[in-house]
């Protein structure tokens, strides 16, 4: 394993990390035993740090990530995320009362007394123009209840707002061979500031794992099922925003510039590494096999020139018109 400084916090993070969103929900069945199992593998890899939320399985996550943590004698950095317990998700919902209600109801689920990292959980747009919001994190990390905090974003312009304000640590943004925009402006605006970027939803769901099929079906509580087409959630939460049909065709390409005995996932995370401006990708495992299998992506050697540029030919030709300028 290799690791990156996370922006200007003075932790060195594992290039692959731990994305603990499937081991809450919203994506079909899930055994906490697998998904504890799953979190230690990770941890015996030198995977340091673990992105969770309030809301995946209603703290169920954050519960899970608490008992591991407890269990383990190293470094583990826990990031959680506050928000979209809001009904209705709205700006005016990101308050400091709100926010200090969210904040506490994570202390205790994660068994501490200071958040590592607290990350607003991809606000509407509205909320990156009110520096009292973020004027509220300010009093939390005073009050020693958050240590540092940074966002989690739909879109390229509410992350370079977002980094305007100078306590922003972090930016976690879906970047991955489906989606390469956050690299053309945002990423060298992110290096200069030093701010840290998480790459979020770096397997497009699945199907940059190579397995799926015309054929795959997905549970109904599985969001790969139920929000296609945008109607829980932000459509570039599943698969990318990409259509299903499209992005199968892009994977058959992309299978014939997989390394010898590497696995399409593992090329898929080695892409996203390929640039400087990441510090770790958030791979979700729901089993330690899973999780074995992402974090071997940091051992491969860098991809070639020719390869980076057949990945931005294909993207190019299958994907850019449906989903670079939305996000």
């Amino acid at each position: 394993m290799q690791y990156r400084e996370l922006g200007r916090t003075g932790w060195k993070v594992s290039e692959i990390s731990f994305g603990a969103w499937a081991i809450g929900g919203s994506w079909g069945p899930v055994d906490d035993q697998d998904s504890i199992a799953a979190l230690h593998r990770a941890i015996d890899l030198g995977v340091n740090f673990i992105d969770t939320a309030d809301v995946y399985g209603d703290g169920r996550s954050e519960r899970l990530v608490a008992q591991v943590r407890k269990e383990r004698s190293e470094t583990i950095y826990v990031a959680t995320k506050a928000g979209r317990r809001l009904d209705p998700h709205t700006a005016d919902g990101y308050n400091a009362a709100n926010l200090t209600r969210f904040v506490e109801r994570s202390l205790r689920n994660l068994d501490t007394d200071c958040i590592d990292l607290l990350q607003l959980h991809c606000p509407p747009t509205e909320v990156y123009y009110r520096p009292e919001v973020f004027g509220a994190l300010d009093d939390l990390v005073q009050a020693g209840k958050i240590r540092y905090y940074g966002v989690s974003v739909e879109k390229v312009e509410e992350a370079l707002k977002a980094i305007e304000y100078p306590n922003v640590q972090t930016v976690q943004i879906i970047f991955n061979m489906f989606r390469h925009r956050p690299a053309e402006l945002f990423f060298p605006e992110a290096q200069r500031r030093k701010v840290g970027l998480l790459a979020r939803v770096p397997l497009a769901s699945g199907l940059l794992t190579g397995k799926m099929t015309p054929q795959t079906s997905f549970d109904l509580d599985d969001h790969r099922h139920f929000n296609r087409h945008g109607e829980a959630f932000d459509v570039g939460e599943t698969f990318s925003g990409v259509d299903y049909k499209t992005g199968l065709e892009a994977v058959e390409e992309l299978r014939a510039l997989v390394p010898p005995g590497a696995t399409m996932a593992q090329f898929a995370l080695r892409w996203i590494l390929m640039f400087d401006a990441v510090t770790c990708a958030i791979p979700g495992a729901k089993r330690p096999s899973q999780a074995e299998d992402n974090v071997r992506a940091a051992d491969l050697p860098p991809l070639s020139p020719e390869t980076m540029a057949k990945v931005r030919d294909i993207y190019d030709r299958y994907i850019r018109e449906q989903v670079h300028h939305r996000w």
